[in-house]
């Protein structure tokens, strides 16, 4: 029997995603992010989301629709960004925020969806990272209400020298949300250029994988070699169109001499 993962609408592929669900969900900055996806959450009203990611979108794009409207409890980011209002919850203690590494993070969703439970690396050593310490969750005036936990840490030979190594645990989570340039009816995906930084692990980390696609192909039409995701790690698809609105975070452009 063919396996066909299409869904009609971005609406109904989100649609039994719960209140207090735990999301995955690709972009850098405001590239690669699955808008429709996000709007279709934030029509539904789901609340105590707790958002991987790299960033949260600005105020009034991407991550940062759920944020504003108060849909988001918790955020695991490597950045803060353009967002006022991100900050804002944060230090008012409406926002739970777990600072993550930003190569770190791309590897505790890539060790997820791999099976690794955990895995060394040496950034973050020396650092609140290892030791413990970071805010992570603020009172209302301002106290710390929680805090990051000591890590445990190992020390291993590299090229014949000593080094600290820090353990991280692998992040797996309830539904992964990414935007694609193209895929087919079975979940293979292709991305485009900056679009695919976070959306290759955050879509393996996800149990149930969700993806928006520009334009939605027949299975074989896309050349294996050039195949960015396995359709193994997608479970639903849902095309856009290529139509849709996208923005840029922060346009730099050469003033005129």
């Amino acid at each position: 029997m063919a396996i066909d993962k299409t869904y009609a609408s971005a609406a109904e592929a989100v649609a039994d995603i719960p209140d207090g669900a735990i999301l995955a969900v690709g972009g850098f900055g405001l590239s690669g992010n699955p808008m429709e996806l996000i709007r279709a959450l934030e029509a539904r009203g789901v609340t105590g989301l707790k958002v991987v990611s790299n960033n949260c979108g600005v105020d009034d794009w991407g991550l940062g629709l759920l944020l504003r409207n108060g849909q988001i409890d918790k955020m695991t980011s490597s950045y803060v960004g353009e967002n006022k209002e991100f900050e804002r919850r944060y230090l008012t203690g409406e926002l739970e925020l777990e600072l993550t590494p930003q190569g770190t993070l791309a590897e505790k969703l890539r060790a997820g969806g791999s099976g690794i439970a955990a895995f060394y690396t040496r950034t973050g050593v020396g650092t609140q990272v290892a030791e413990g310490g970071l805010p992570q969750l603020y009172n209302a005036d301002g106290t710390v209400a929680k805090a990051s936990e000591p890590k445990p840490t190992a020390t291993f030979d590299v090229d014949g020298e000593p080094q600290e190594f820090v353990l991280e645990e692998a992040i797996t989570t309830d539904f992964a949300l990414v935007h694609a340039l193209r895929g087919d009816r079975h979940g293979n995906l292709v991305f485009n250029k900056a679009a695919r930084q976070f959306s290759p692990p955050a879509a393996m980390a996800g149990r149930i994988c969700i993806a928006q696609v520009e334009e939605l192909v027949e299975p074989g039409e896309i050349d294996p070699d050039a195949v960015h995701l396995p359709g193994v790690f997608v479970h639903r698809i849902v095309e856009v169109g290529t139509g849709i609105e996208k923005r840029i975070e922060r346009r730099t452009v050469r003033e005129e001499s």
